[in-house]
């Protein structure tokens, strides 16, 4: 078993690029993140790629998920790479830098406390709120909101984890902005305590 620490774990067959790792997180292996940032105790499981993302803290990212599936030039003539790759294909010739650039605008966020599903896709300029649920093989094309669990291909929500009062408690309690010390102190109530017993003890 890994033991984590304020160093950021990366597994030897992951890849990491210019990407921003926080306290606590690991990066399974053969991942590739690249230009994004992973909060406070998330972790991505095997196989999972992520890129333009900014993740949240405590993020449960199961194993090959796609997280910015990269599109490509739908209105161009070519949908091919070396319209925009074209350094690669052509003597002379630059990388159409205005089409990465329109790639980097599209950027996706996931919330705190979130659970992506093994084999989930989700599209670009796409937010996943805080403590949401995406199931397995779900493709999310559209927003999904705090605490929604949501599911299938295009995915829906299909139901709220908590009631409008439990969910503004909770999001308002922002445990997972706790220190490390707090969190373990309170680890027995997080295994042992409801969701209104934990509310009622941490936000009155």
């Amino acid at each position: 078993m890994t033991k984590l620490s304020d160093t950021p774990f990366i597994h030897e067959t992951a890849k990491v690029t210019q990407s921003a790792l926080g306290r606590y997180t690991e990066v399974g292996a053969h991942c590739h993140v690249a230009y994004s940032s992973m909060g406070d105790y998330s972790y991505c499981a095997g196989g999972t790629q992520i890129a333009y993302t900014s993740v949240g803290k405590f993020a449960n990212i199961a194993a090959n998920v796609r997280i910015y599936a990269s599109m490509h030039p739908m209105e161009r003539a070519s949908l091919h790479h070396f319209t925009y790759r074209s350094a690669q294909y052509f003597e002379g010739e630059e990388d159409d830098q205005t089409f990465f650039e329109w790639r980097a605008g599209n950027d996706i966020t996931i919330g705190h406390d979130t659970w992506i599903g093994h084999g989930a896709v989700i599209m670009p300029g796409i937010r996943i709120g805080n403590g949401a649920i995406i199931g397995s093989n779900a493709v999310v094309t559209r927003d999904v909101a705090d605490f929604a669990i949501a599911v299938g291909v295009p995915a829906r929500t299909i139901r709220q984890r908590f009631s409008d009062d439990v969910a503004s408690r909770l999001d308002a309690l922002k445990w997972w902005d706790w220190s490390h010390a707090q969190l373990h102190a309170a680890l027995p109530d997080f295994r042992a305590l409801g969701i209104e017993a934990f509310l009622e003890k941490y936000a009155g």
